[in-house]
Formats: C-alpha cells, structure tokens, sequence
C-alpha cells in the first residue's frame, strides 16, 4: 500500500474514482438497454432491406465530419501563433458610439467556433443583436510544439493587446475557462474592463458537485500533477484535445449514447439531422491545448484554488478578485455537470461590486447550452446584454 505525502493511502484515494466510475457504467447500461429495447420494438415492424439502409444512412451521417467555421463575416485584426483576434462588427456598425465587447470562448479542447455555432444558434449574434455592435472574439488556435510553452502569462497580454486595439476598455464576454480567464485578467487590470459577463465559468473550482473537480482533488492528492505531466509528456508537450473529449464523454457517456439512439430515431427528419451534424461537426474536432497553460492550471486552479481565495499570483502581481469593481453579469446553467452554479456565482462573494451591480442567472440546460442552446439565446441571454448595453 502506497502513502502519498498527504497521508492519504492510493487504494483509498482510487476508490473514489472507482465508486464513480461503477455508476457511470450502472447508468450506461440502463441506457443501452432501453435504447436496445426500443430498437428491437422498432426492428420488428421494418424489412431488412429498411433495416439496412438506416444503417447506412446512420453510418454515412455519423462518418461525414466538417472542420468548423465562422457563420458571422469578420476579419482577423491582430495574430499571434496561439490565438486570432477576430473582429465581428458589421460594416455598417464600425462607427456605432457604444463600448467594444471583447468574447472569450471556452479554451477545452474544442474549438471557439462554439460562440457562433450555426446561423440559427450564435452567441455572437444575440450579442450584436441587444445593441453591442462593436463586437470581437479571441478564437484560440490549436497548440502546436512551438506554442506548447504558451502559458497563462501569454494569454493575460493577447487579453490586454486586444482590450488596447479597442480602445483601451471593453465589455468582457467570457464563457467556461475564457470566463476565469477573463475574471483573472479584470482583477488584474480593473480599468479596462467596463462590464464583466461569465457563463458556465468556473471560479471556485471546489464548490457544487463538480465530478471533474472531485477527481483532479483525488488524483493531485494521491500522485500531485503525475498523472497530468504524464498527458502533457505523451502528447510531446501539449494536452491532445481527444484525450479531453474523451474526459468529457466519460463523465456522462449515457447522454452520448442516448445521443446517438436519437439520431436513429430521427433519420427522416432532416432539420434533426442537420443539427446533429453541426453539433458533430465542432464536438469530434478537437485541438490540443499548450501544455504549459493546461499544468497550470491544473495546478494554480483546479487544485489550490488560488483566485477564488484571493492568493493567486502572476508574474508578482496578486489577481485579487476584490479590485473587479465594475458592474458584474454571472450565468449558470441548472443541470450543468461540468461548471455546477456554486462555482460560477461565488465571484460574487468575493469581488469588490457592490451587491446591487452584481446580476445572477440561472438557465433551464447544462454546460454547453449555455453558449449555443436555443432557449439560453433566446431567453437567457437578451435580458443580460440588454443590461450591459444600458450601461453602454
């Protein structure tokens, strides 16, 4: 039996990781057997010949990937080898009187193309549409071996490089991890950002029930960040963004099974088909994350909780969440798994806002819905911007 410096045995350590994993698979198995069972009812009132050619339809629609791409026309304005600055105004909004809004996609193994999904479902464009017209995005770009020593200090200046470009001072839009990052960037220069908006953004990475949280505590416990350097060492210096999608997948793989079951059942229907393969499209194409960036933190946040805490510290400077003293707009998501609501309304507790600026929302959905789900877009999200352009 091996003890970890914390006096915390492995087996005990591993356990947890175990009992999860043990209902993950009792709940994937209920799933496989009512999909099955409604298979076989279904099998039973078609010809072979209709059997087979679903499979292949299923086959064929499952098989046709696309790389993602940007539905709102832009320009890249500023370029660096980790990230674009892409500007989304519209031509004839480039000289509109209102302050700039600077997105920060999530930065998760995925694409940012996840803030402009399709031309029905678009973060971007229920931006633009509540009067912020000035309006611009960070997409980051895939780590390579020349960008795989991108860490944190990289991604706080493209922030500021870009905040500057605008003028000096922008709304800040930030979504799940660009959401911390636009947090740590607001404590750390307060007079650039006017407005902040975090969705699905964790902030006290050890609040709610976070499985994601709850196993990074158990394996930094028993073997600190072994397990993650071992990743990073095996991707030759960068996170591999399948080995994330994998991650995510684990956490609930009954939901892509019933995922994919849906699609069965929905084969005649082309507007479900069409929008199982743009969810497709940007969900299977991954991109590495640079690997100093992803031990970090793995590290400053996911483990010690620095910012939350008030000790987080980069480059000497403190990021003290109590100098954001700006007009604050937090989003959760009810049955969001990856990010519970605890995580992301404790800034909250801890900015320097006062109470009456400070808005909380709570949408119907889960984690990714937040960014690109119908009614979050439609419902959630308008009265927010419309608040941030009062303000603008």
């Amino acid at each position: 039996m091996t003890t970890t410096g914390t006096g915390t045995t492995l087996p005990r350590a591993l356990r947890h990781l175990v009992d999860h994993t043990a209902a993950t698979l009792d709940a994937t198995n209920r799933e496989i057997t009512r999909a099955a069972t409604r298979s076989l009812a279904e099998a039973g009132t078609r010809t072979p010949l209709d059997t087979a050619s679903r499979a292949v339809k299923w086959w064929t629609v499952q098989a046709d990937r696309r790389r993602p791409n940007w539905h709102t026309p832009n320009e890249v304005v500023l370029s660096t080898p980790f990230a674009h600055l892409r500007d989304m105004t519209a031509p004839r909004h480039r000289g509109d009187d209102v302050v700039p809004t600077l997105v920060l996609p999530p930065q998760a193994g995925h694409s940012s193309h996840i803030v402009d999904h399709s031309a029905e479902q678009t973060q971007l464009g229920t931006i633009a549409a509540a009067g912020l017209t000035r309006l611009h995005v960070l997409q980051w770009r895939p780590a390579t071996a020349a960008t795989a020593h991108v860490t944190i200090t990289h991604y706080l200046d493209v922030v500021d490089r870009s905040i500057r470009l605008l003028g000096g001072r922008a709304n800040l839009v930030g979504d799940c991890q660009g959401g911390w990052l636009a947090a740590i960037y607001a404590a750390l220069h307060p007079h650039r950002v006017h407005t902040l908006t975090l969705a699905g953004a964790p902030i006290d990475f050890h609040a709610g029930e976070s499985v994601i949280a709850s196993s990074t505590r158990v394996l930094t416990s028993a073997f600190g960040l072994a397990p993650y350097r071992a990743l990073v060492a095996a991707g030759g210096g960068v996170m591999p963004g399948r080995a994330v999608l994998a991650n995510f997948i684990a956490i609930r793989p009954q939901a892509e099974l019933a995922r994919q079951w849906d699609l069965l059942a929905h084969l005649d229907d082309d507007a479900h088909v069409r929008r199982h393969r743009a969810f497709d499209d940007w969900f299977t194409h991954t991109q590495d994350i640079p690997g100093a960036f992803y031990l970090w933190l793995v590290e400053h946040l996911f483990r010690r909780n620095e910012f939350v805490r008030g000790d987080l510290v980069v480059d000497g400077r403190r990021a003290d969440p109590a100098a954001i003293t700006c007009p604050l707009f937090l989003l959760a998501g009810e049955t969001d798994h990856i990010t519970p609501a605890p995580q992301v309304f404790a800034l909250a507790d801890v900015v320097g806002t006062p109470s009456e600026r400070v808005t909380m929302r709570t949408a119907a959905g889960g984690h990714l819905g937040l960014f690109m789900g119908h009614e979050a877009l439609r419902v959630d999200w308008p009265p927010l911007l419309a608040a941030v352009r009062a303000l603008s």
